[in-house]
């Protein structure tokens, strides 16, 4: 009897989905240090679920794709498993997978940067005496 009451323990826990709320899992995964943090960005509507703005209680599916801001870009993921516990950064990226077009225009977006920061309009340092002495002149006539 106690082998059979075993199985049956196995077989409800593998069944059980792990529920977990939107801003517990962009923790758990990584992408905020903190909870709070990650409340934040999904309440200002810098995270979208599903192309749709949504709420820091909402419950994460398997597959749900997730726009979420990193830097001056944003990655678009789609998510793979779910996790509510924050673990080392390699089994947090298990959890989810960058979509191909997310990447590409990511490296497009810092080619750009790249470029613009290339040509800057700013000087590489301030003026010399003579130089200003040049600007002033100019700026008089």
């Amino acid at each position: 009897m106690a082998g059979k009451s075993q199985k049956n323990k196995q077989a409800n826990e593998s069944d059980v989905v792990l529920k977990v709320r939107l801003d517990k899992w962009l923790w758990a995964a990584r992408f905020c240090k903190t909870r709070a943090i990650a409340r934040d960005l999904v309440q200002a509507g810098k995270v979208q679920y599903n192309e749709q703005r949504t709420k820091a209680s909402r419950l994460v599916e398997v597959g749900a794709k997730i726009k979420i801001p990193s830097g001056y870009d944003q990655k678009i993921i789609t998510v793979e498993s779910i996790n509510d516990k924050r673990q080392s950064a390699i089994l947090a990226q298990a959890l989810y997978s960058e979509t191909s077009q997310s990447i590409i225009q990511r490296e497009k977006n810092a080619q750009a940067r790249e470029l613009s920061a290339f040509h800057s309009p700013k000087p590489d340092s301030r003026p010399d005496k003579k130089q200003r002495r040049e600007i002033i002149k100019f700026k008089h006539q």
